[in-house]
């Protein structure tokens, strides 16, 4: 008997795919209090990832346990220029809540 959703030992990803799946960490106030509220870290990613995607790529660039992950779209506002009128992008976020005792610095500590 076929599985329709494989289990996760099963389920396997593309790495350069994964590689390409978050495309930016998000650094606001907001996501900085998600952060040290519930041990969560925000990333802009692709519009098609999927939940499992987004973990796996996670697991793969940072080394890191994750625990879950939430997902957001965000509509692109219609902005004025003068006569035109113009629009911004959709955004899709994921906050991805690591395990206990896990941490993701994303912060250079350079100069």
């Amino acid at each position: 008997m076929s599985r329709v959703n494989p289990t996760p030992a099963q389920r396997s990803f593309d790495e350069g795919r994964l590689m390409q799946v978050l495309v930016a960490p998000i650094v606001s106030e907001k996501a900085t209090m998600v952060g040290e509220k519930s041990n969560a870290v925000t990333f802009k990613v692709l519009q098609d990832a999927t939940k499992p995607e987004i973990k796996a790529a996670v697991e793969l660039m940072f080394k890191v346990e994750v625990k879950g992950v939430s997902v957001a779209n965000i509509k692109g506002k219609t902005k004025r220029f003068g006569k035109s009128v113009g629009r911004r992008d959709n955004v899709r976020k994921a906050y991805v809540t690591l395990k206990q005792g896990q941490e993701l610095n994303l912060v250079g500590e350079g100069a």
